[in-house]
């Protein structure tokens, strides 16, 4: 059989499979049974599932060899209400992505590929924390890995279902924790103290006064703020914030988290107060490779055509697969983005999407890994080897 056939043939497994990890979402860092799951297929296939003692996740690995194609998937869900009621929730297509990527494995399984060196199926936790990409850095999991694919549902408004993108352009993200530390008042003395909500107003107003260059996309704002207690007799002088921090490159994002910086430090002299900025999580923008987004637009164009083959998406959202080349710069990568009809966004705690994308999708990373290692592999690897 060949790939399409193949895939038609796994149909009801995929979708086995896609329906288990919705109904079962988990949280970053707490994706137990998630990496159960995986582990157990893996398994079941004759692939040793790598796990870590100190986190979620799991690899699987094929073939060997020293060249090394990687394929990742982020496992995690976001916590959110749902109905009234807030729970784990699959609506950033983690889901998806999990299926994509053991849908690729068990085509690969069923076809008897022999790749030309290994290919690496990292499933990654963490990704909504952006800080799951470091863990497997941090692990040794991209060592030896020359090429990387990755994979996004898009929502219908960047991709229309029945098209896809050869590359994903996020933009950097930085979250902050910040505190006022001043002194409470009362209210008919003000002169006292410092006014806390006065000092995160003003805050708030200078940094919308931050200017970089215009062409470069960027964004701050302050998306938490409290102060204050039950007492309305009381100038509070303490308050905490939180800020995000959005730029399409990483330069400006240095530039913007500079100037945030600067903001806080003039602050707290003017008003005699402390002004405590905790970076609490980032994530990096994308470093696409051209040779890497080339076989992928060829992979897209043999399966849906090249009529439904849409240029890049740049989008402001933020994902940690980018750690991956950012600290790992010989790493030759790039993410498909994948149209399927997602509405009503990413997100959104009622996001559904067409599940019959999952099939091409499959295809597309399928070929494009094929395509890798026939352009770039070595010669006369070794068969199918699970390690």
């Amino acid at each position: 059989m060949d790939i399409k056939q193949t895939i038609q043939a796994l149909r009801p497994r995929i979708f086995e499979i896609f329906d288990h990890l919705h109904a079962h979402p988990e949280t970053s860092w707490n994706e137990v049974n998630t990496t159960a799951f995986i582990s157990n297929i893996l398994r079941e296939n004759l692939c040793n599932a790598q796990t870590f003692e100190s986190c979620t996740g799991v690899i699987g690995e094929i073939g060997a060899g020293a060249f090394t194609v990687g394929l990742r998937a982020d496992i995690d869900a976001l916590w959110q209400e749902v109905g009234g009621t807030f729970q784990a929730n699959h609506s950033c297509g983690h889901d998806g992505h999990m299926t994509l990527a053991l849908g690729v494995f068990l085509v690969l399984k069923e076809l008897e590929y022999r790749p030309a060196g290994k290919l690496r199926f990292i499933f990654q936790p963490a990704e909504e924390k952006g800080t799951g990409a470091l863990k497997m850095i941090a692990e040794n999991v991209m060592e030896d890995v020359d090429f990387l694919y990755g994979v996004h549902l898009r929502p219908v408004e960047e991709v229309k279902d029945g098209k896809a993108a050869p590359a994903i352009f996020h933009g950097a993200a930085q979250f902050m924790k910040g505190e006022i530390v001043g002194t409470d008042a009362h209210g008919a003395r003000p002169h006292q103290g410092q006014n806390a909500i006065e000092i995160g107003a003003a805050f708030v107003t200078l940094l919308n006064g931050i200017h970089l260059n215009p062409s470069i996309p960027y964004s701050v704002k302050m998306t938490q703020f409290a102060a204050g207690g039950e007492s309305s007799n009381i100038i509070p002088g303490k308050a905490t914030f939180s800020l995000d921090l959005r730029a399409q490159d990483n330069e400006t994002m240095k530039m913007l988290t500079k100037k945030v910086g600067k903001i806080a430090e003039s602050l707290a002299i003017a008003n005699d107060v402390g002004i405590n900025l905790l970076p609490s999580s980032n994530v990096a923008a994308a470093i696409v490779n051209e040779q890497a987004q080339e076989i992928m637009a060829g992979a897209i164009a043999d399966t849906l055509g090249k009529e439904n083959l849409v240029v890049p998406v740049i989008t402001t959202g933020g994902e940690d697969f980018h750690f991956y080349t950012l600290k790992k710069p010989q790493i030759k990568a790039t993410m498909l983005g994948l149209g399927c009809g997602l509405a009503p966004g990413l997100h959104h705690p009622d996001m559904t999407f067409n599940k019959d994308a999952l099939l091409s999708g499959i295809e597309i990373l399928t070929k494009a890994i094929m395509i890798t290692f026939e352009k770039y592999g070595e010669k006369g690897a070794l068969a199918c080897q699970r390690n």
